[in-house]
């Protein structure tokens, strides 16, 4: 159930007091977006900015699992370099992973954006289906409504 359902009388501003004290704990917070009608559910991070990193987005995947992949990423991303546009990964225990530049941030990932303005770089994990198949596919089976790709493919990075 959504934070704000768990809050009634809850204001924007209370709201956003909370993810600021998830980003001050962890990091980086996970906002997640329910799936509504045929649009398919999708989650982004918060916070990665404030280590010059691009915040994260994926979509077509569960609240549940959408978080622990984003965690994932963004605890490797604190540590390492932020995957390229292009690339793949073959995740350990999860998908087959590609890359994707978000073409624009600031019409999607609007936490974010409420704290570190519309300029703010973003990565989308674009995931593979059970049977190895991209959302650009025509044989591509995922959630209802799809997997949207929040950006234009790139060649594979070597």
């Amino acid at each position: 159930m959504c934070w704000q359902c768990l809050h009634p009388g809850s204001t924007r501003l209370d709201y956003l007091n909370h993810m600021r004290d998830l980003i001050d704990l962890n990091g980086w917070a996970v906002q997640t977006v329910a799936r509504e009608r045929d649009f398919p559910p999708w989650a982004y991070t918060v916070g990665l900015t404030l280590y010059g990193q691009p915040e994260l987005v994926v979509t077509g995947m569960p609240e549940a699992p959408a978080g622990e992949l984003l965690n994932s990423v963004a605890s490797h991303v604190l540590h390492a370099e932020a995957p390229r546009p292009g690339e793949q990964v073959e995740l350990v225990g999860g998908p087959l992973i590609e890359i994707v530049e978000v073409a624009e941030p600031s019409a999607h990932l609007n936490v974010a954006v409420e704290f570190f303005g519309p300029s703010l770089r973003a990565l989308q994990i674009v995931h593979a289906d059970d049977r190895g198949q991209w959302p650009w596919s025509a044989w591509y089976r995922g959630v209802r409504g799809g997997q949207p790709v929040l950006g234009v493919r790139v060649a594979q990075a070597s």
